[in-house]
């Protein structure tokens, strides 16, 4: 039987969907028509009508189906014998066929210009090869191209994850050798990235391009990686759903087939025998785990842009570290983010503070990057919600020093100066439940003169200082200010003298602009030793807050005395001299601006 590809008589374009149809028909009935199999793979392409494409992969996805079990691999060297011969040489044929028939598919569907619609049935029918081609056994090495030709396309892969994720997602099988691809092509970008670098030293504008080129195939990989549903606790193995016709789970050893061709699938499918030990749904569940954690530490070995950095922090406490198999692996991964600074540090803190509370992960520098964070920009940061929820949970545990406590407090307090309303009522919250919890940082409440060991000193150098100066001494308040100890330019909590200083920011607050500030700092006023009568305040209900939210409580808010400004005499001035004491507010008119204006207005009324 001859198998070889015969001229083409007619050319590419003069073929209709109808002659088409009827080269299929005829390949399907007969084996003497075996010669139009090389003439319908020419229309597979993604240049080709989409009509044409969609008639010749009908066909031919027809014609290999039945014969995938009887194909030889690609690089099988086994000598037949003299009998079969023939028959292997055309199996071997048919074998090189399929294997350019794959390659049109896969690039067809990592073509631009392809119909999405197109795209759907071609991903349809490489996960029936997939599942059909390995004898009833999962093909992974086709399932790994098939990824491969995702990820690194050029355009978003979030159509084709979306498909696969409505449709194959849910077995478990599919999710396992996912697991194991994306891990494997984790670890090959990582490798490639330091030859690119070595290309791009030489050349500038190639830097960019496979710069560009490696950010599309992160965010491809992140997007694939994210949308893989873990597995969730099972008792019963009928609930974990294969793809595959085999009834065994996945085996420790399928990893290996992605390192070679389909000749391995081969082999490991000859040496199977009938299962008789089916694993158990922990077993099953214990290796999901371990793929799912090698894939993931593979993928943040990685350069992420900075997008991706950012939503693998905010998404990493809830989405992956509950099904690790060891969380603690990312203790360099976020201990590196937490040192960032910045909104990088708020948003690896979630994940920090589980391991620290879950999994005894020790940071011993912890509180002081803590206290670093805290800063006015983070009061206006996306997540700043999450952030003082966290905070608040760093300052319960009774066993904090009484400095930190202390340091935290004035920090906080400092902040207040510099903060938007919304930011206050944070701040508030935070020193109300920082006071209730350790009573020995109460004395910060009401110390007017600095601690006591200084008051001696203080005063005989204000003395002196008042001494010295006798300029305008009418100008000098009658009560001599306190002096804050306090340096909020240390990092360091331990150096920055909190214990020595006193929370007079607060007083600021209880005439403040906002009235909603103004009434809850009064809270503050209390005696919050008295545990018994005194409550901890939801940091959460505030943390969330804006100027949006601030008007609209107070708008909702049902106002029984309304203030009115009701003055028995015209004031002749903004402020008071009460207001200010030792200031003055006055205006001198110059006699030539006078004598001007009066002319000015003179020729006015002529």
């Amino acid at each position: 039987m001859a198998c070889v590809d015969p001229p083409r008589k007619k050319k590419k374009g003069r073929y209709g969907v109808a002659e088409l149809k009827t080269l299929g028909n005829q390949l399907l009935s007969s084996a003497s028509h075996i010669n139009n199999l090389p003439l319908l793979l020419t229309f597979l392409s993604p240049s080709s009508p989409p009509h044409h494409v969609l008639e010749s992969l009908l066909s031919l996805h027809s014609f290999f189906l039945p014969l995938l079990p009887k194909l030889p691999s690609s690089s099988s060297a086994a000598a037949p014998s003299a009998a079969d011969q023939s028959e292997f040489i055309y199996l071997t044929w048919l074998r090189s066929k399929f294997d350019e028939f794959l390659k049109s598919l896969l690039d067809i569907l990592a073509s631009p210009q392809s119909d999405e619609t197109l795209k759907e049935l071609v991903l349809d029918t490489l996960m029936e090869f997939v599942k059909v081609a390995n004898g009833g056994a999962f093909h992974s090495a086709l399932y790994h191209k098939l990824l491969l030709s995702i990820v690194r396309s050029t355009s978003p892969a979030t159509f084709f994850v979306d498909l696969l994720e409505s449709k194959y997602f849910k077995y478990i099988d599919v999710r396992y050798f996912t697991y194991i691809s994306l891990k494997k092509l984790a670890t090959t970008l990582e490798g490639k990235d330091a030859s690119d670098d070595k290309i791009a030293s030489a050349d500038g504008p190639n830097e960019s391009q496979l710069s560009s080129n490696m950010e599309c195939f992160i965010h491809n990989m992140y997007y694939t990686i994210s949308h893989v549903p873990p597995l969730q606790g099972s008792n019963n193995t009928s609930d974990l759903e294969m793809w595959s016709s085999s009834e065994s789970p996945p085996s420790e050893s399928d990893h290996k087939q992605l390192s070679g061709d389909v000749s391995v699938d081969d082999k490991l499918l000859k040496s199977k025998k009938p299962n008789k030990n089916v694993l158990s749904a922990a077993k099953i569940a214990k290796k999901m785990k371990l793929k799912f954690t090698k894939a993931w530490i593979a993928f943040l070995r990685l350069p992420l842009p900075l997008d991706v950095y950012k939503e693998v922090l905010v998404n990493l406490h809830q989405a992956v570290i509950p099904h690790l198999s060891n969380p603690i692996m990312l203790c360099d991964f976020l201990t590196r983010s937490y040192d960032v600074g910045g909104v990088v540090s708020v948003m690896a803190l979630s994940s920090l503070f589980v391991l620290m509370t879950q999994y005894g992960l020790e940071y011993p520098n912890f509180y002081e990057k803590l206290y670093a964070l805290l800063v006015p920009s983070t009061f206006m940061a996306k997540h700043r919600a999450r952030f003082f929820q966290l905070l608040d949970s760093c300052l319960k545990s009774p066993l904090l020093p009484a400095y930190l406590a202390a340091s935290f407090a004035k920090k906080l307090s400092r902040l207040l100066l510099s903060v938007p309303p919304s930011g206050a009522l944070v701040i508030t919250a935070l020193i109300h439940n920082i006071l209730r919890r350790h009573p020995s940082v109460n004395c910060l409440v009401h110390r007017e003169d600095g601690v006591d060991e200084g008051k001696s000193d203080h005063r005989t150098d204000e003395g002196s200082t008042a001494n010295s100066d006798n300029v305008k001494t009418s100008a000098i308040p009658c009560q001599k200010p306190g002096i804050d100890h306090f340096n909020s330019i240390e990092t360091d909590p331990k150096k920055s003298a909190a214990m020595r200083s006193s929370l007079w920011e607060i007083d600021t607050i209880l005439h403040h602009y906002c009235p909603p500030v103004s009434r809850f700092a009064l809270s503050l006023g209390n005696d919050l030793t008295v545990r018994a009568k005194t409550s901890e305040v939801n940091v959460g209900d505030f943390s969330a807050g804006s100027y949006a939210t601030i008007l609209g409580a107070e708008i909702r808010r049902r106002v029984k005395q309304v203030p009115l400004a009701f003055y028995k005499a015209s004031p002749s001035s903004l402020f008071s001299e009460t207001d200010f004491a030792g200031w003055t507010f006055k205006c001198e008119e110059i006699p030539e601006m006078t004598n001007g204006n009066n002319e000015r207005s003179t020729k006015d009324l002529s």
